[in-house]
């Protein structure tokens, strides 16, 4: 299924592989239940779903739209066991099946829930949510989470890439998942968010040739500026300051309680401060 309805319910026309195979009749009832939705006629709408389904039983993109328009209507059992036909007829398709997972939640049978969410691999972007939410199963359940001293991380847990950073060196990352990359080349950081969003966290003239960065368990970041013979605290909310100056090549940064640790190239030393 190539057009899905996500999250903000906008429906469109599918435009499945298997559209070739796909009855005249069964595809003017679907077209006809996006229409009906884009007025706010979501019963008729989920009649025009319901007849193209009848009209062709395995029309996947379908099931799914009725079981969105169902969801968004609150009707969640009902679309619980909508959305089990998709599955039924793609069980590699892990969004619908943490629809599934998430729906069970909200009728409250938690066990079903976590059944659901075992099927997600840890390669899947979807396996992320699904521990988070199966935390919230336990919790309703009254069960210890899995972890409670070492959450899991909010950062992105399968392999890939962050590409088109110019002249990266130091990374780093916060309690929220965010990642902070330094630029050299640039003099600035960049923030990339857990849904990959990109920005410019700090551009600012106190950023002179960023080698390594660190944070604290407060969210203030720390840059070692090479260029500038200092290093560079950043609050959460973006402010920078020197809070140490004249040091010769600073390169590596380590915060370890209320301690951070620069390498400094050019004295070939170690520099310790108290944060």
């Amino acid at each position: 299924m190539l057009n899905k309805i996500i999250a903000t319910l906008l429906l469109s026309v599918s435009l499945s592989v298997y559209a070739a195979e796909i009855p005249v009749d069964a595809k003017l009832d679907y077209n006809q239940g996006i229409d009906f939705y884009k007025l706010g006629m979501y019963e008729r709408a989920i009649e025009s779903f319901r007849s193209a389904i009848r009209t062709y039983p395995d029309y996947i993109d379908a099931y799914y739209n009725l079981g969105t328009v169902l969801e968004y209507i609150k009707q969640y059992a009902e679309a619980i066991n909508v959305y089990k036909q998709v599955y039924v007829r793609n069980p590699n398709d892990y969004e619908v099946i943490y629809k599934l997972a998430y729906l069970n939640t909200k009728i409250e049978d938690y066990q079903r829930a976590q059944e659901y969410i075992k099927l997600i691999p840890p390669s899947n972007s979807y396996y992320q949510r699904g521990q988070e939410l199966a935390e919230s199963c336990k919790l309703a359940l009254n069960l210890p989470p899995q972890n409670p001293i070492n959450p899991p991380s909010k950062i992105a847990q399968y392999s890939g890439v962050y590409d088109n950073l110019p002249s990266p060196t130091g990374v780093t990352t916060d309690s929220n998942g965010n990642l902070f990359v330094a630029a050299f080349s640039d003099n600035l950081i960049y923030k990339i968010t857990p849904d990959n969003k990109r920005q410019i966290f700090i551009k600012s003239d106190l950023i002179q040739g960023p080698i390594s960065l660190a944070s604290d368990s407060a969210g203030n970041i720390y840059v070692s500026n090479y260029s500038a013979n200092n290093v560079v605290k950043i609050t959460p909310q973006g402010t920078a300051s020197v809070i140490i100056s004249r040091v010769d090549k600073p390169y590596g940064l380590h915060v370890e309680g209320n301690m951070l640790f620069v390498t400094c190239q050019g004295s070939n030393s170690v520099l310790r401060q108290r944060l």
